[in-house]
Parts: structure tokens; sequence; C-alpha cells
């Protein structure tokens, strides 16, 4: 896998593992040290802090993307380019979310799952990462595109370009996740079961172009693409007069601090991780303290899938709305499928068709 599990080393390297000789240790992460560097204190942290934050991760990550789902298919219907990308993005949210369950015991204790499901879950939960970065990325550029380009955005922002994008994403995302599927392996080393990559070859090479791939395609490019986009937005929201004006770049500012606060220190870890890896850096001390810092950041990652529906939802007037309709015709989880008709068709308000002021304040109101 890349990353966290995307980057091994927390997961099953330099965190889980301890290393009780010289030798061992050399092996796996420096070589040539002086003394025993020995890594278990940093396994007994992961043990004892990983297993409750990612239940946590995992309850609250299902049940906000599930609403989200839930809301989409019983009152949007997918109508809208939007629509199809926020749906998209829980999908992926919640397929990152469904591989925790199995890291989790993993972190706890050891792999117990085989060979194929080391392959399978290590590739979901790549596939989710990517994806969920790429449709953030995509929501975005849809963002651009309703308020920057409103007219244009009345014959792009369609129900089948959205379809179409969205696969296009998802073909990337399986593509960019394949090495995970292709080379995650299960083995047995001192009384300990693993599942990590088995590179060919030179495996330093694979780690640190694994590591690069994640820079580059989990962060430089969609930050990017969305420092541009939000870019532009500001400048027309600034350029038009319009009441939801400061609403709207105040959301814009939420989106990207979140995603700037998760997701920038672990990809820096990472990249340290590749000096690392080249033996640009070669002091134990630093070693364990990047260690807990790939633990730290890698949780902190986690945590944006959670917040994803906030984010996107729960901010927003319509889904409270749909929300609170939502919960007047559920009135309690047990009863949930008996009273909830996902055929009701939801009433929502009728789109502005004009090209004028009113077209930008739909768009701002939708978009945003």
């Amino acid at each position: 896998m890349e990353g966290s599990k995307v980057k091994e080393d927390w997961k099953v390297g330099s965190t889980s593992e301890t290393m009780e000789t010289t030798m061992d240790y050399s092996n796996y992460y420096i070589y040539e040290l002086p003394s025993p560097c020995s890594k278990g204190g940093v396994r007994d942290f992961g043990k004892l802090f990983l297993p409750p934050l990612y239940s946590l991760v995992f309850l609250f990550g299902l049940l906000g993307n599930l609403m989200v789902v839930l809301v989409l298919l019983k009152y949007k219907r997918l109508k809208s380019m939007t629509d199809v990308y926020l749906f998209n993005l829980a999908i992926s949210d919640l397929l990152f979310v469904f591989s925790l369950p199995f890291w989790i015991y993993y972190v706890a204790d050891q792999w117990v799952f085989g060979t194929a499901f080391c392959k399978i879950v290590s590739y979901m939960y790549l596939v989710g990462f990517y994806s969920g970065i790429f449709f953030i990325m995509l929501m975005s550029v849809d963002r651009y595109l309703a308020i920057v380009h409103a007219i244009f955005a009345l014959r792009a922002r369609t129900l089948t370009y959205g379809v179409i994008t969205s696969l296009a994403i998802w073909s990337v995302a399986i593509l960019a996740s394949l090495p995970a599927l292709l080379f995650s392996t299960s083995y047995t080393e001192n009384n300990n079961t693993y599942c990590k990559e088995n590179y060919p070859g030179n495996s330093t090479t694979w780690k640190v172009l694994s590591s690069l791939e994640i820079n580059i395609l989990g962060l430089l490019i969609p930050l990017g693409i969305m420092l541009f986009c939000y870019t532009m937005i500001i400048k027309t929201l600034h350029r038009c007069k319009n009441d939801k004006k400061n609403k709207a770049v105040k959301m814009i500012f939420v989106v990207m601090i979140v995603f700037l606060v998760f997701w920038i220190p672990y990809n820096i870890v990472l990249f340290l991780e590749i000096l690392v890896e080249l033996e640009v850096l070669q002091d134990c001390t630093f070693g364990m303290q990047l260690d807990y810092a790939l633990q730290a950041t890698e949780t902190l990652a986690f945590i944006h899938c959670c917040l994803n529906p906030v984010i996107y939802f729960f901010l927003g007037e319509k889904f409270r709305k749909y929300i609170k309709q939502l919960f007047k015709t559920c009135r309690g989880p047990f009863r949930l499928c008996r009273h909830c008709s996902f055929l009701q068709v939801y009433v929502s308000e009728t789109p502005s068709s004009s090209h004028t002021q009113s077209t930008m304040d739909h768009e701002i109101h939708d978009a945003l």
C-alpha cells in the first residue's frame, strides 16, 4: 500500500517492528549504525493509541458519509454534476473507511487475514485515498465553472459530463493504486505476521517512487488546481455585488484551510521518509521521531474523511433542511426502513435559467 499504509513503514515497518539487534534494524531502516536502535516504543505507542482513534474515525466516517448518500439518493436524486461529485466523494470516503477495521486489528496485534485480503484491503484503501482527493479537486473545478464561468457552466455542468468525469477519476485512482494490488503480501517474520509491499529488485527505489506518487498525485497536483480555482472564485466574487458573497468566501477558506491542515503535515512527513530511504538522514533519534510523526499525521489525514460531510453538506442550508425532513419521516433507527420511502420525490426549488445576476446567486448557493 502507499502513503500510510500507503507508506508501509507506519503499518509494519519502522513503526510496527521491534528491532532487537543492530543487524535486524540495519536491514530495514538505516545501515551500519554503531548501536542498536529499538523501535519497540513506537510499536507500543501505536498499539495503545491508534486502535481507539481509528475506531472513532471509522464510526463517524461511516455514519456521516452514509447520511450523505442517503440524502443524495432520497432528495437530490443525482440530477446535477455537483450531486454526482458529492455522491462519488462519499463513496470514496466509505471505501476508505471500510478498510479501517482491518488496520485497526493489524496495529493492535498482527495481520491474520492472509495474503488475498492483504492485497484486497491495501488496494481498496489506496483507491479510496486517491479517489477522495481527486473528487475534492473535481468539486473545486465544479465551483470554479459555476461562479467564474456561470453562463458556460449552464452547458458544461451537466449530469452526463459529471458521470463521464467521475468515471475518468475512478479510472485514474484504480490505475494509480495497482502497485498495492500487485506487490502487497502477507509474511511472517520474528513471530509476527505483516502485510506490506514486497517490491522486486531495488526496493528502495520502489519505496521512493511510491512516496513521490503520493506527494505528487495526492497533494501537489490537487492543491495546485484548487488554489487556482479558489483564487479565481474569490476574484470573481469581489467584483460582483452579491449578498451571499461573504458567506461564499468564508466557505472557500474553510475548504482550503481544512484540506491544508489535514493533508500537508502528512505529505511533509512522507517526504522526510524519502530522505530516510535514500540514507540522506541517518539519525536514530530523528528516525523514531519521524515514526511517531507519521502515525500522528496519518491519523489527522484519516479524520478528513469524517469532515467531508460537514464541509460540503452540514454547512449548507439545503442539507440541513433535508436532514430535518429525513428525521421527520424516519423517527428512529429501528423504523428507518419501514417509514422511509426512497421512491418519494422531494420537491425542491426550481433553479433559475436566466443568464442574469439571479443565475449567479443560484450558482453560489448551490455550488458552495
